[in-house]
């Protein structure tokens, strides 16, 4: 039996090149009938700076501000996404209607990832890659190679232009 998506999940890290894996799975998208969900992992900070940051501004006055300023954060995430499909998509209005939201997490993006495909039970998930060299790489790893190993899902990893 041949494959058939009925939901596309797209990750994005908000370059410019965002719209290149956006366009591949809108195509996927219009080919198979299937809702398109867009999704924007916001990076937690980590420990040795929350432990800084603590330090500076007294633990309460950290969690207040993280309180504050994350939520808005995604709340203003969640609007640019929603009007970077809506602008990307505009003339197609059948591409549009298969638009099914955008969603901003907060957390390890490989974790935030699987855990929002396995939530909307998507049949695939579009992510585009930057394609570091062999130093970066080795050092920093790459979060498609890791979502990539851990998926109970297909990936589409697209090559993002220079």
């Amino acid at each position: 039996m041949l494959p058939f998506y009925k939901k596309i999940l797209v990750t994005t890290d908000l370059t410019p090149n965002a719209e290149f894996a956006f366009k591949h799975a809108v195509m996927l998208g219009r080919r198979n009938d299937a809702k398109i969900y867009l999704l924007h992992v916001l990076p937690q900070v980590d420990s040795t700076m929350r432990g800084y940051l603590s330090s500076v501004m007294g633990e309460n006055q950290l969690e207040e501000f993280e309180k504050n300023n994350m939520e808005k954060a995604r709340e203003e995430l969640k609007k640019e996404l929603d009007d970077f499909a809506k602008k990307e998509l505009a003339n197609f209005p059948e591409d549009l209607a298969r638009f099914a939201g955008a969603e901003v997490a907060i957390g390890h993006p490989v974790i935030k990832i699987l855990e929002t495909a396995d939530r909307l039970d998507v049949d695939l998930i579009v992510m585009g890659t930057h394609g570091k060299g062999f130093i970066e790489h080795a050092f920093l790893g790459s979060v498609a190679e890791k979502v990539l190993k851990k998926s109970k899902r297909p990936v589409f990893v697209i090559p993002l232009p220079k």
